[in-house]
């Protein structure tokens, strides 16, 4: 039983990395030829401002280095999920059929919220790369599709599912009841909105990757096979995008990437809460620590220039900063895949304490 279940986790997992990469020529022609990036060069800040200290890091790669990658990962993790469940259908083989991972209880919400995710992201990315310059959809909304999906998820996870509380490490749970809805909704936005560490070539992919893999980890511990296997098939199709996006990327994330995975890492998190007997969304904040430092180095800076008339950092969020003041992108990246590793197990072990 031990192996039949590591195979139904692996394997997905595997496929979908070979796919990545198998897929990614062609991604990577397509993106090229097509000149999938931005036209007109700038960025606009948070408060509004122009950009100036991003301009100065990141002006020629902007209009040179394809958008979209994205496509790569929850196109490689859709491909495997229907793949399975297709073959499972289609014939009697045990091996096969086990291989299945798609179901209403583990795996339904997080793979919706990557697909919907994915498609706001890249009718945002479509808008992002068009000659007269227009900047993608509005923050705001992007912020609104995010809290309706989460609203309706939180209102699933308490409806349907029942839950209403989170589980405290040492402490047995902490009793929402319907704030579960909204609690969700904060959680995600906040997830989301660390999306922007998609900055840098190889660190989304590589802090994401670590924070899924800490997931498929939980899950599995906790016998939630399917969920294991869609965490574990999500890690492959990351790793597949980050063999490509080492530096120099041959393609960035954006939007159609990063809103569909922290949208789905934040239902995987709760999923692996009261649910499977574990704290899932209490170590969230150390699985996603590179994530919540980037949401937090944002704030710092909006509430200090507005307040205080000056900035903390030289740019925001922290990685950009770091940037700015002399530190290779490539130290920046590798310091945040060590970190994130160290996260990941850390966090591991807060969510299975009993």
């Amino acid at each position: 039983m031990i192996v039949s279940n590591l195979i139904k986790v692996f394997v997905p997992a595997t496929a979908a990395f070979l796919i990545g990469i198998l897929f990614a020529p062609v991604l990577t022609h397509y993106l090229y030829k097509h000149r999938v990036w931005k036209k007109v060069r700038g960025k606009t800040a948070l408060d509004g401002s122009t950009a100036v200290e991003f301009e100065k890091l990141r002006t020629d790669a902007e209009t040179s280095t394809p958008r979209m990658g994205g496509i790569l990962i929850w196109g490689s993790v859709l491909i495997v999920t229907v793949g399975t469940w297709l073959l499972a259908r289609l014939t009697s083989a045990p091996l096969l059929e086990k291989l299945d991972f798609l179901s209403r209880s583990q795996t339904w919400i997080p793979l919706f919220t990557l697909l919907a995710g994915a498609l706001m992201g890249f009718i945002n990315d479509v808008l992002d790369i068009q000659p007269s310059g227009e900047r993608g959809v509005r923050l705001r909304t992007r912020l609104l599709f995010v809290m309706l999906i989460s609203l309706f998820i939180g209102w699933w996870f308490y409806a349907k599912l029942g839950i209403t509380a989170i589980g405290i490490p040492a402490d047995g749970t902490l009793a929402l009841g319907p704030l579960i809805i909204p609690f969700f909704t904060l959680v995600t936005l906040g997830l989301y909105a660390g999306g922007v560490i998609d900055g840098i070539d190889g660190l989304a992919g590589g802090v994401l990757s670590s924070a899924f893999m800490a997931y498929a980890g939980i899950a599995y511990l906790q016998n939630q096979f399917n969920l294991a296997a869609f965490a574990a098939t999500t890690t492959g199709a990351l790793l597949a995008f980050l063999w490509f996006n080492i530096p120099p990327a041959r393609f960035w994330m954006t939007e159609t990437g990063t809103m569909g995975l922290t949208m789905a890492l934040a239902a995987v998190a709760f999923m692996t809460d009261t649910l499977g007997g574990g704290y899932g969304v209490a170590a969230l904040p150390i699985i996603a620590l590179p994530l919540v430092v980037t949401v937090l180095s944002n704030v710092i800076q909006i509430a200090s220039k507005r307040f205080r008339g000056k900035k903390v950092f030289r740019i925001a969020p922290l990685h950009h900063h770091l940037e700015a003041i002399g530190w290779p992108s490539y130290k920046i990246t590798m310091r945040y895949w060590v970190i994130s590793i160290v996260c990941a197990v850390v966090g591991m072990t807060v969510a299975l304490l009993k």
